[in-house]
């Protein structure tokens, strides 16, 4: 089926997106490259045990963020695509994402993907073929005839797209705005240009392409039937706003001495606390709280901390030798932080002091 259509509206190219534009389909075959980078992507919301977005018969799990909500018919989806087996198994960025994968295994890469989505709007149809309705909806112009006008971007030297078509050695990326496509058949060479794939010093020129859609392998190409010089467009293109990094995981204490309600502790004991990861030292003299557990009131426990930062341990010597036959307990406090502003998993210790 023949469908030109060109991109109409001169303009002068200007800074592009670090988002990535992709389908359900290529998200799922090439997840290493699209791992936690930001992606728009285009579908419908099913829902079930788990809420997924499907496109193109390809289905892909979903977590909504604060606020998000899905909705009916189709949209478009911001989101960062995580590949589940490339975390360590309590990394924060899936709290509140159980999943359905073998609680007793943790998956292999590529194995289990989500997409965190942060925003969803109705996707409205797009009103002219470009290299943006080629990368969200392929399957819309596959084996159609369109023309394009995109800046020359060689052999992928940008990284661009997450692989090649391999048909020939002449084969380049062809980017406008924030979509990108593969472009085979043809050298770009023609009257006035002959451009190397593989130099960046060429890739400020624009070109005009015509040519056949296909799709082989998740990647969307064009085999080219026709190239031209094309004069540069301003590209207005919204920067995409910074991912924010995951919020430290809680410090944990690892290791003590005495350990929890050991007796005939010597009262004169020294406390030592190890912890998980490394500590603010300016935290650690009002991070703990020292009593004895029932008896008699009194006085309360006055003690000294220092912290070793090759052992992450905190020693703790009490300033007067503890009250015989008592249970002495200590508790860590709020005030306690990781040198990465993480917060300490409430701890406590019981023993026994002796004679």
């Amino acid at each position: 089926m023949l469908a030109t259509l060109l991109i109409a509206a001169p303009f002068t190219h200007a800074q592009t997106a670090n988002r990535k534009l992709t389908t359900v389909d290529a998200l799922r075959r090439f997840p290493g490259y699209y791992h936690l980078q930001i992606v728009l992507v285009r579908g419908e919301f099913v829902e079930g045990a788990r809420p997924q977005l499907r496109a193109d018969e390809r289905t892909i799990d979903v977590m909504l963020a604060d606020g998000v909500r899905t909705t009916g018919g189709p949209v478009e989806v911001r989101a960062q695509l995580i590949d589940i087996g490339r975390l360590e198994p309590g990394d924060p960025r899936l709290t509140g994402y159980s999943g359905g994968r073998d609680t007793e295994r943790w998956p292999r890469p590529g194995e289990e993907l989500l997409l965190s989505v942060t925003g969803v709007v109705s996707a409205d149809p797009i009103p002219v073929v470009s290299t943006r309705a080629l990368a969200l909806e392929p399957w819309r112009y596959e084996g159609q005839t369109v023309t394009l006008v995109g800046q020359f971007r060689g052999r992928n030297l940008f990284g661009d797209l997450p692989g090649a078509p391999a048909k020939s050695k002449f084969d380049f990326v062809l980017r406008s705005g924030d979509g990108a496509v593969w472009i085979t058949g043809l050298r770009p060479k023609g009257r006035g240009f002959d451009l190397n794939v593989d130099a960046r010093v060429d890739t400020g020129r624009w070109l005009e392409v015509t040519g056949v859609v296909k799709r082989e392998r998740s990647l969307v190409t064009l085999e080219a039937a026709k190239l031209a010089t094309a004069t540069a467009r301003t590209e207005v293109v919204s920067e995409e706003p910074a991912v924010p990094p995951p919020p430290p995981s809680p410090i944990e204490v690892v290791f003590s001495s005495p350990t929890q309600d050991e007796t005939d502790v010597s009262t004169g004991a020294v406390v030592r606390i190890q912890f998980s990861r490394g500590l603010n030292p300016a935290s650690v003299a009002g991070g703990f709280s020292v009593s004895y557990v029932g008896g008699q009131p009194t006085p309360p426990i006055e003690f000294r901390t220092s912290y070793d930062f090759a052992t992450r341990a905190v020693e703790m010597r009490f300033t007067q030798a503890l009250s015989p036959f008592r249970m002495v307990r200590i508790e860590t406090r709020t005030d306690l932080k990781g040198f990465d502003g993480a917060s300490v998993t409430p701890w406590t210790l019981t023993f026994g002091a002796g004679s």
